[in-house]
């Protein structure tokens, strides 16, 4: 028996998807039609009760979030009463005292709050009480601090932040929610400190809140302390068919109710009916907002019918059986077709594309994007791999370019002749100065550690090539770079701004003549650091300056040779292309007989640039 289990497994596991799909499949079919039809209504029942449940937690999420809106339209027009600090500051005085200031406080100050609370459709009401035996009650807006009850909650309000709300007030508790502030003034030493009382009716405040709207769940608002004070609509289903059993069902419901776990449903049962609660604690109204419905009106599914399931059932799992069936044919020769390319780039075949047969404007199904994907990376990979060649020729051709040019047994001859020769004939300091800069030459282009250096570092070689070409053909080169101390510390291409200098130095300035070279860098929308290498040179005859510019540009295969070192312009165009992209690179203008601006292209990046 072990013997044959472990045969069946291998040839299980040997088999072609296909046959296993189709064997799968067949023993779908051969499961009773009454378990598939009892699976299938209790799979029903459980959905039902998960919508039913998510319906439920998203309405009283929502409900939470528009109490508490309507919450803060209270708290900004206390805020916004409080700002008339007159009307205040009168309160608090002898109104008593002169008949004229309160007729003028009556037309002023007065109706100005009086429009701030008519403004607010849900404030029916608000009131100062004051603890000043000057104040003039003639209005309900103000009251003497003896007409509030009770006298000692101002201590519960300074506790509580100097404000609260009462989801029952102490004036009109059975139908009005109150919001309770204390007001201060500086300056002043009562007994008792000023509150401002706002009133909003439950029939205003909740009413589209809490009006039937079909849904199963019975929508109430509970004071976290009471379960007898709830606000709801009695004039919906649930509470009729409820009758007195309501009571208790709310009772029990507010027993569960948990400030720390607001997620899960509630189960509570009450006679023999179990019923399905869902909440939000509302903190400033120290309140929850309740969702309930009856397990009976969530699962009133139909229950009937089984015999239909069944027969249904075993009809669409033969279909799909006679579907599968075809497809997977259809299917799997496609899915050949990508094993037989994989096959092929293992071998190193590496052009071996499917042909996956669709139009310009066709996109296929799922088999058809892996086709595609997958071609597309074959061709992603070869030209990584073009790219990864190109960029390792370019840079040793740069490195061994200026190897090549800046230790030539020639240059350093005649370098080395003309020192000589000068410090015979002048007898000068200035061949100090001199073999500094030659030897910072030859230290900068020997030591090639990485392909990259400061922005400061190629500067300096730059400034040593200039003092020792001046030293060297008697001229006087002037170089200016007052740049950041922020941007030289980035990191740019070796050798990507020497080159250019040099062409300047041979190129631009008149027989006999200097030229001035001014380096400077600007950042253009955040993501480029633009370097301009500029002389006031012979300048670029426009034919040239059209050819170079149509090879920078990409429109020409013509190399650009322009510095004596043959580390030439297009080489440093390329270096900056490949590192960085088509964005970066080098661009040229000039004027014959005024001026030349060599501009690098490189990216700005918040902290680095230049690394590749």
């Amino acid at each position: 028996m072990k013997k044959l289990l472990t045969t069946l497994r291998r040839l299980y596991r040997n088999a072609p998807i296909s046959q296993k799909l189709f064997l799968a499949f067949s023993l779908m079919i051969a499961i009773p039609a009454i378990v598939v039809s009892s699976l299938f209504i209790r799979s029903q029942e459980n959905q039902l009760y998960k919508e039913a449940m998510a319906e439920g937690s998203n309405h009283v999420a929502r409900m939470n979030e528009r109490l508490r809106s309507r919450l803060e339209l209270l708290e900004n027009a206390s805020s916004t009463a409080l700002t008339q600090k007159s009307f205040v500051d009168f309160i608090h005085s002898g109104m008593r005292g002169d008949g004229l200031r309160l007729v003028k406080f009556k037309q002023n100050q007065y109706e100005q709050m009086h429009n701030i609370i008519q403004s607010h459709a849900m404030i029916s009401s608000l009131s100062f009480y004051v603890d000043n035996p000057d104040v003039y009650e003639i209005w309900p807006e103000i009251y003497h601090y003896s007409k509030f009850w009770p006298q000692d909650y101002w201590m519960t309000l300074r506790d509580e932040g100097g404000a609260a709300f009462r989801l029952f007030s102490f004036k009109d508790g059975a139908d009005t929610l109150s919001y309770y502030r204390l007001v201060r003034l500086q300056g002043q030493q009562q007994r008792l400190p000023t509150i401002m009382e706002i009133r909003a009716r439950h029939n205003v405040l909740f009413s589209d809140l809490l009006e039937d709207s079909g849904r199963d769940f019975f929508t109430v608002i509970m004071d976290s302390a009471d379960a007898s004070r709830s606000v709801y609509l009695p004039g919906h289903v649930f509470p009729q068919k409820a009758g007195e059993k309501l009571d208790d069902i709310l009772s029990r419901t507010h027993e569960q109710l948990n400030v720390l776990e607001q997620k899960a449903p509630i189960e509570v049962h009450s006679g023999d009916q179990t019923y399905y609660a869902l909440y939000r604690y509302i903190a400033p109204l120290n309140a929850y907002v309740v969702d309930i419905a009856s397990r009976q009106a969530l699962m009133k599914g139909p229950r009937d019918g089984y015999l239909l399931v069944i027969a249904i059932t075993s009809s669409v799992l033969l279909l799909m059986l006679l579907l599968v069936s075809r497809m997977t044919r259809r299917i799997f020769r496609r899915l050949e077709k990508v094993l037989g390319s994989m096959r092929k780039v293992r071998r190193g075949q590496l052009d071996a594309n499917i042909d996956t047969g669709l139009g310009a404007n066709e996109t296929g199904d799922e088999i058809d994007y892996v086709a595609v994907s997958y071609n597309s990376m074959l061709d992603e990979i070869q030209q990584l791999m073009t790219q990864v060649v190109d960029k390792q020729l370019i840079a040793k051709n740069a490195q061994l370019h200026s190897l090549h040019s800046q230790i030539n047994s020639h240059f350093l001859y005649n370098a080395l002749e003309s020192i000589r020769m000068r410090a015979e004939v002048e007898r000068q300091p200035a061949i100090a100065g001199a073999l500094v800069s030659l030897g910072s030459l030859l230290r900068y282009s020997m030591q090639w550690r990485s392909d990259t250096v400061a922005l400061s570092e190629e500067l300096a070689n730059i400034r040593s090539y200039i003092r020792f070409i001046n030293f060297m053909e008697g001229g006087s080169t002037e170089l200016s770079a007052d740049l950041p101390p922020e941007v030289q510390r980035y990191r740019i291409p070796k050798m990507c701004m020497q080159p250019i200098v040099e062409n300047a130095v041979h190129h631009a300035a008149p027989s006999g003549g200097s030229i001035q070279i001014t380096i400077s860098v600007r950042v253009e929308n955040d993501s480029l650091l633009l370097i301009e290498i500029r002389d006031d040179g012979a300048g670029v005859a426009p034919r040239m300056l059209d050819s170079l510019q149509s090879v920078l540009r990409g429109d020409s295969d013509t190399p650009i040779i322009s510095s004596s070192s043959g580390l030439g312009l297009d080489n440093v165009h390329k270096r900056l292309q490949l590192h960085y992209g088509t964005d970066c690179g080098l661009w040229i203008s000039s004027v014959q007989g005024e001026y030349t601006c060599v501009t690098l292209r490189l990216p700005w990046e918040n902290e680095n640039l230049g690394g590749w």
